[in-house]
């Protein structure tokens, strides 16, 4: 990959990047962290990679280090904080964009990652498996299991209006 190629590729998936990382941990600083390092690794191996894989790597490296973000801070919460903290969802919610998104964050860490590679940012089932590293099966599984919360969880829409 040339220079000028990866400079393109920062212009077309920095956004992209950065949106699927943010949802993820709803914390700015984390996921422009987060994606740094992942564009920091790209330049780093542009040398052996193609420039057609370029997204797929960038993907596959933001989510290991969500992954790992992820479970540092659970261990740190778990060491600082001895009490379990546990969200409910009896509120009463006006806006249904803040029942979604409560939702969304009460998915496990891969749901959520296919649900909002496929809902939100539009990636096909085979993109998907390629980014998380997982079989076209365990996607549609993800993605369905998800859909499912989120219906169970948001129930009728009369509810919440």
């Amino acid at each position: 990959m040339t220079v000028k190629e990866y400079n393109h590729t920062v212009e077309n998936c920095s956004d992209h990047l950065y949106r699927f990382v943010l949802k993820n941990i709803k914390d700015d600083d984390k996921a422009r962290d987060i994606v740094q390092d992942s564009f920091e690794r790209l330049w780093v191996h542009r040398v052996e990679l193609k420039v057609e894989k370029a997204k797929s790597y960038l993907f596959v490296t933001a989510n290991r280090a969500l992954i790992d973000c992820i479970r540092k801070d659970k261990w740190m919460l778990l060491t600082n904080d001895k009490a379990v903290f546990e969200s409910s969802h009896d509120e009463n919610y006006n806006d249904i964009n803040e029942v979604l998104q409560k939702a969304i964050e009460n998915l496990p860490y891969e749901q959520r990652s296919v649900i909002l590679l496929r809902d939100y940012e539009g990636y096909s089932y085979d993109e998907i498996a390629e980014i998380t590293e997982m079989t076209d099966s365990q996607v549609k599984k993800s993605i369905y299991e998800a859909r499912i919360f989120l219906k169970n969880y948001i129930g009728k829409i009369e509810n919440v209006v």
